[in-house]
């Protein structure tokens, strides 16, 4: 079951191109403001970032996030540089004002491939107060209409918490609707302002995992989930259970890849916080996560694949065999690993086992068993 090595290069590079933003999300990891931090990377240096990363083999996807990447004033230049370099780029604005119909047709013209935009409830009276904005949600709804109209795809990214789960589940055919291609589900880590709100229980992630798995059988677009790694664990386990031949078990990852219409792979196996992920912060901290604020140098100092492939921290990440407790013996550990991101934020060892997951694998009882015999 190992799987590709990402030791070599990251499949995905996420840039937080700007702090600033309009919304003041609940579960914001950044806690970003209407203003951009001091010292963010000017346009030259973001150019060269760009120019960096469309020389690695294969040429990673390129996220570009924020904060509110629509409140970078040079932002189409770092577009215009990305494609031509035959660069395949994200783009996750806010909805606020600034993302208007001619907005979304620029994007499509400068070359964003897809473009993700956040759903946290059902209605615009949720939605809305997670957001912290009224019109959010009405102005979410536009915007992947307008996207559509314009021929750009789209993805909907959905914090999930133990208070907004529940409405969540009406999601499902209003994304539909919308032609969505992915439905990404982040499942919060109390980092940012999400420290102050309510994970899902272990036993309720499990619960929402299985269900995600059948939202994937049964609608037109894919699903993913972010620092809920286990969820290719629940895959797995439910096409073994149903008889499906699964290539991912037969044959490792490198023939696991699917493509969307858009070009864009579909989401790896093994892919996790420092092990083919980077995030790059807006002043050019690198870290294996913008979820694991943990920084292991500075693109002004050094380049990014040099800390990247050499930094001690990334090494440790990309070696699943030092995961401690029952994943450490996980025989799932190569395409799942767990939220190291959680595993810091819940113990403070981002080596620590994924404090959400239910599985207990049959490595760990036995060596739980033999450890209780020897006593």
């Amino acid at each position: 079951m190992e799987t590709t090595d990402f030791a070599r290069y990251p499949y995905l590079v996420a840039w937080e191109v700007t702090h600033a933003c309009l919304l003041a999300c609940r579960h914001c990891r950044a806690s970003a403001e209407p203003h951009p931090l001091p010292g963010e990377l000017t346009t030259e240096e973001g150019l060269r970032l760009v120019e960096e990363v469309a020389t690695y083999h294969p040429k990673p996807l390129l996220l570009l996030t924020g904060g509110d990447p629509l409140a970078r004033k040079d932002l189409f230049q770092i577009l215009e540089k990305a494609k031509a370099l035959g660069l395949k780029v994200g783009l996750t604005p806010a909805s606020t004002p600034l993302l208007t119909r001619e907005m979304v047709f620029r994007l499509k013209a400068a070359g964003v491939t897809r473009l993700a935009l956040s759903l946290d409830g059902a209605t615009s009276e949720s939605h809305d107060a997670f957001r912290g904005a009224e019109g959010t949600f009405q102005r979410t709804l536009e915007a992947l209409s307008w996207a559509r109209e314009a021929g750009l795809p789209t993805q909907v990214n959905t914090t999930v918490t133990r208070d907004n789960w529940p409405e969540i589940q009406a999601l499902p055919d209003l994304l539909a609707e919308k032609g969505v291609v992915l439905w990404s589900l982040f499942f919060l880590v109390p980092v940012g302002r999400g420290g102050l709100l309510r994970q899902l229980s272990t036993k309720q992630f499990e619960e929402v995992l299985h269900w995600l798995y059948q939202i994937s059988k049964t609608y037109p677009f894919h699903v993913k989930t972010t620092e809920a790694h286990h969820f290719r664990r629940v895959v797995l386990q439910r096409r073994q259970e149903e008889g499906v031949e699964d290539r991912a078990l037969a044959a490792g990852e490198s023939l696991y890849r699917e493509y969307f219409q858009d070009g864009m792979e579909h989401s790896r196996l093994g892919v996790t916080d420092g092990n083919g992920f980077v995030f790059v912060s807006a002043t050019g901290d690198v870290a294996p996560s913008g979820f694991l604020p943990l920084y292991a140098g500075n693109i002004r100092e050094q380049p990014l694949l040099e800390i990247y492939r050499n930094s001690p921290l990334f090494q440790e990440l990309r070696n699943k065999d030092l995961l401690k407790g029952k994943c450490g013996v996980c025989e799932y550990r190569y395409v799942c690993g767990g939220s190291r991101a959680r595993a810091w934020a819940e113990t403070g060892d981002y080596l620590a086992s994924e404090p959400r997951c239910a599985y207990v694998p049959p490595a760990w009882l036995e060596k739980v068993g033999k450890h209780v015999i020897g006593r």
